[in-house]
This record gives structure tokens, C-alpha cells and sequence, in this order.
């Protein structure tokens, strides 16, 4: 038998031949330290479409970042053919750290999360103030998501010929949230663009709202003619709009100034992600009532001292109301 010293010459090593003539599996991965940055557009069925300097470029993600997964809004690096040109693909080889990430579930009964945008600046909740008729359970949950992701939320009220806003400003407006007030006629016309866009300047902005609320035609009006989007109509024996946007995108508005998401309309927005003694905080108006609270209130006990701190006026009951809910929702399904 034949023994080998420590400085043994490579030519003296027998190495089993490889049956599928490709090279041996290594721990050791490439660091892609040339790999050009890009920003994700949009995905659709494991293509990613991404931004590179001024060109976009259609991608795959590589095997070695296993599970994880890139999402529109991530800032990603990526190897490979980056001339955007038909037929070509390019890798993406590295996920950079998130600032901020939009996630939902499908419902309070679904553990499995979903990331709907990384690293926008702030959430734009859409909302009709009628046809359909504003749900302000959902917009209290977008509320939850933004706050707990690190995004500002920007409430735009659309609809205004039908319904006046009145009673949603009531609602939201001891929470000091900025809000936009368009009108149909104005969406057609193109002047609520503008008074929304002076939200938007030098900014990555997410828009979420259920179907038939205007988003995507909002969207439309805020970005260059050729890039925008389908849109639908509200069914009137429901009261629901129709899905039109299947998935997110990220365009650019018009000008040099920044980014809008624009999402799926969504008919749910599940918080099963989201730990329970976090959803005090899309509540500032509420959560200084809880100062007083006994240790490890649920804020839907008797001895809760919110109830004295909405009696004497601090906050309106319908907000502990909806805080409540969320809190009765969740509860329910830890206790599954």
C-alpha cells in the first residue's frame, strides 16, 4: 500500500473519474465581487425582470441562494449577459439588505408570509369613499403592515364626487397621517397626479387598496404613457372591482422622481406574521392609553385603561373598536 507524505506532488493523487464530466461540488462560493447591482421590477413565474443601469435585464436566480427568494424593490447583484437583449439571461448571484418589507398573509389562518415589496419608503393605501364603499378594517391593517415593516403610510382617498370624505377623516385624523383627497373627475384629468406626486418625489412608494378603489388608474396617471397598465371597472351586482394588476411592478414616474409599486387589489390582508403586542404601534392615537395598562394586557381585558383613556376623549371608540378586532383576530388563531 502505498502512503503519501504532506508534501505529496498532485500528480501522485488518484482521483476517481467524474461519470458525468462536470466538475466537483465545492463549499466554496464565488464572492461576484464584479456582479453589477440592479433593482428587482418585477417577477413572474421565477424570471425576474431588473433594472441595470438604464436598461432592463431579464434574470434567474441562482442556485446557491437557495431558499431566498427576491422580491420587486430588491436591490440585487447579478452576473452573466446584462445587454437586456432578446433571448438573453443574466444571474442574479447576491440579495442586498432590506430597509423595509411590505409582507402579508392570505388570511389571520395562513402561516406562510408573503413579501410583497422590499425597500419602499412608504405605503400609499387606497381607498374609495365609495363604489366600492370604504373598508376601513383593511386600511387599519395596512396600517399594522407599514408600521411594522418600516414603511410611512400616505392614505389616498379616491371618489370624492360620490361621497364626501368626512367621516375617513374623522377616523384617521388624530393620527397625523398625510392624505390626498382626488376626485374621478380629477384622476381623468390628470390634476390629482399632481398633488399626489408631491408625496411621491424621491421616493420608493407602495400602492395597496382592494380591487375597484382606482389604484392602478392613479398609478397610470402618475407615470410615462407607455408604461402603464390595464384597468378595470367595479361589478355592480357585487360591489367588487376586478382583478386587473396580477402582480407587482415597480415603474418610475414621470420625470426623475422616484418609484410607485403598484400591487394586485387585495380582498384580505392577513396578519398572521405579525406578533400581537406589535399592533398597538399602527395605533399612535391609542397607544399612550396604555401607559397605565397592567403587565401583559392584551388591551381587551377589564382592567384595561384604554377604556378610560377613549371615555375621556383621547381617541375615537371606533379605533379601539378596530384595534380590538385585529388583536380578537390574531388571538384566535394562535389559540388554532
Amino acid at each position: 500500500m502505498r502512503r503519501y507524505g504532506k508534501h505529496t506532488d498532485e500528480d501522485d493523487i488518484r482521483q476517481r473519474p467524474n461519470r458525468k464530466g462536470t466538475r466537483p461540488r465545492t463549499h466554496i462560493r464565488p464572492a461576484h465581487e464584479d456582479a453589477a447591482e440592479g433593482m428587482v421590477l418585477t417577477v413572474d413565474r421565477g424570471r425576474l425582470t431588473c433594472l441595470v443601469e438604464d436598461r432592463t435585464v431579464l434574470a434567474m436566480k441562482a442556485r446557491e441562494l437557495g431558499r431566498k427568494a427576491a422580491v420587486v424593490g430588491d436591490r440585487v447583484a447579478l452576473v452573466g449577459d446584462l445587454s437586456g437583449k432578446k433571448d438573453t439571461l443574466a444571474r442574479i448571484v447576491r440579495i442586498e439588505s432590506r430597509s423595509s418589507v411590505l409582507r402579508r398573509t392570505a388570511d389571520d389562518d395562513d402561516p406562510f408570509e408573503r413579501v410583497v415589496v422590499a425597500n419602499a419608503d412608504q405605503l400609499a393605501i387606497v381607498t374609495a369613499l365609495a363604489d366600492p364603499e370604504p373598508r376601513p378594517r383593511l386600511i387599519d391593517r395596512c396600517l399594522v403592515a407599514a408600521f411594522d415593516g418600516g414603511l410611512t403610510p400616505l392614505l389616498v382617498m379616491t371618489k370624492s364626487d360620490l361621497a364626501p370624505p368626512d367621516k375617513l377623516l374623522d377616523l384617521y385624523g388624530d393620527l397625523q397621517i398625510p392624505y390626498v383627497v382626488t376626485s374621478r373627475e380629477e384622476l381623468e384629468s390628470g390634476d390629482a397626479a399632481r398633488v399626489v406626486q408631491e408625496h411621491l418625489d424621491g421616493k420608493v412608494t407602495a400602492f395597496v387598496g382592494h380591487s375597484g378603489v382606482g389604484k392602478t388608474t392613479l398609478v397610470n396617471a402618475l407615470v410615462p404613457e407607455d408604461l402603464r397598465r390595464t384597468t378595470g371597472h367595479v361589478n355592480a351586482v357585487t360591489g367588487r372591482g376586478r382583478h386587473t394588476t396580477t402582480s407587482a411592478l415597480a415603474l418610475p414616474l414621470a420625470g426623475d422622481g422616484g418609484w410607485v409599486v403598484d400591487t394586485p387589489g387585495v380582498r384580505s390582508f392577513g396578519l398572521a406574521h405579525i406578533d400581537p403586542s406589535r399592533v398597538i404601534h399602527a395605533f399612535p392615537d391609542l397607544e399612550p392609553g396604555t401607559e397605565n395598562c397592567p403587565r401583559a394586557c392584551s388591551h381587551d381585558e377589564p382592567d384595561c385603561a384604554l377604556d378610560a383613556w377613549v371615555a375621556d376623549g383621547h381617541a375615537d371608540p371606533a379605533r379601539l373598536y378596530s384595534l380590538r378586532r385585529l388583536l380578537a383576530t390574531r388571538e384566535r388563531t394562535e389559540g388554532d
